[in-house]
């Protein structure tokens, strides 16, 4: 089998450590089988999506140096979807719904209130041609709902969670396209995935679901699902989530505001989950050789800054002159030698400590004036 993974990161902000958590799990392993990797920016969201943040994305991944061989927007590939969404409709598996978010709301919590599970009606299948045009002289436009095999039970082998199943009849019939025609992620995934050779779709735990539902989108395309991964989703140190964390645990801010180098954080986000001692690598080679899908276990991976902090210096005090000597000249330090890295390496945190020892080896030395009457007094 030829591999192919994919990272899909939507352009709605920047990227930050569980994002690339995935992004070196899907990089490594492509690397490490002689696979291919797609970056796939998924900019479906026309209200939140930004140029900016995809070039931060694309910036941000070339500083770690996880490179790609393809890259593609789902923006440009509209015409695609709209194919599927016609393939879909004359099998009978997409059928529009009329009611309003206030509606859908009140219909969960009449549900929950009498102790049943909050799945979707499927109202909009019993509707009459008279009620789908009264409802549009309302002004209404219907979304669109991909009607799932309810009576099925999805089941696969899991790289990292075993054996895997969902019983769809648990599950609302998604939403594949909102009221403004613009389309949720499901079916352009699934899509993407399909025509583009996606052999392995390796992501966060919190997908087990979605999986489920992709499963039979793939098979309702005639096509087979990709083997798949789910990884469990990184927590701060003492187990809280780390979605309040999200700018500070950035990659821009570790790069632009902490000091972090590439190699501490991909070091770290590449062993924890694992058993494997979490240790400063030297290079990405070095990564991928120790990589395997198989050492990720099912328990939460905790992701401690003050771990990052640390695995940051034992990375520079490995680093040679050569790989830091043009970033300490940008930062000002003109003349610098390797005589001088070698000395104040062992004593730095992050790479900017080093201006400190500059001004402290080269800088001039202030006299500290003494008040004499004082020491004459204390002197006795």
């Amino acid at each position: 089998m030829s591999i192919k993974v994919r990272f899909a990161p939507s352009p709605t902000g920047y990227l930050h450590v569980g994002n690339v958590r995935t992004a070196l799990i899907n990089w490594l392993y492509a690397r490490k089988e002689g696979g291919r990797f797609l970056l796939r920016l998924d900019d479906t969201d026309e209200e939140r999506s930004r140029d900016e943040y995809a070039q931060a994305i694309e910036e941000d991944m070339r500083w770690l140096g996880l490179d790609w061989d393809e890259i593609v927007r789902q923006s440009h590939r509209y015409e695609r979807y709209h194919e599927a969404v016609r393939r879909l409709k004359d099998a009978g598996r997409l059928y529009a719904c009329y009611e309003t978010p206030e509606e859908l709301e009140r219909k969960r919590k009449l549900q929950l209130a009498r102790r049943m599970p909050p799945v979707y009606d499927r109202e909009g299948l019993r509707l009459t041609e008279d009620q789908r045009k009264a409802y549009e002289a309302e002004g209404r436009r219907p979304h669109w709902r991909f009607r799932l095999d309810e009576k099925a039970r999805v089941e696969w082998d899991d790289m990292v969670r075993g054996h895997t199943g969902v019983a769809m009849d648990s599950l609302s019939d998604p939403i594949l396209i909102r009221a403004d025609g613009t389309f949720l992620y499901m079916l352009p995934s699934v899509v993407d995935d399909i025509e583009l050779g996606v052999t392995h779709v390796m992501r966060g735990e919190d997908h087990v679901t979605n999986s489920a539902v992709q499963v039979q989108l793939f098979e309702a395309l005639g096509a087979q699902a990709p083997i798949f991964a789910h990884v469990p989703l990184l927590s701060g140190a003492s187990g809280e989530g780390l979605s309040k964390r999200e700018g500070a645990l950035s990659i821009r801010a570790l790069r632009e505001e902490e000091g972090i180098e590439p190699l501490a954080i991909l070091s770290l986000l590449a062993r924890i989950g694992t058993a494997d001692p979490v240790e400063p690598r030297t290079s990405l080679d070095e990564l991928i050789a120790g990589f395997s899908i198989d050492r990720f276990s099912r328990a939460t991976a905790k992701f401690d800054e003050q771990e990052l902090l640390n695995l940051n210096a034992k990375v520079l005090h490995h680093l040679p002159f050569a790989a830091v000597r043009p970033r300490l000249e940008a930062m000002g330090l003109e003349g610098v030698d390797e005589a001088f890295w070698l000395t104040v390496r062992p004593n730095l945190k992050r790479l900017g400590d080093a201006v400190d020892w500059w001004q402290i080896v080269n800088g001039p030395v202030t006299p500290v004036i003494g008040d004499e009457g004082f020491i004459e007094t204390a002197l006795g």
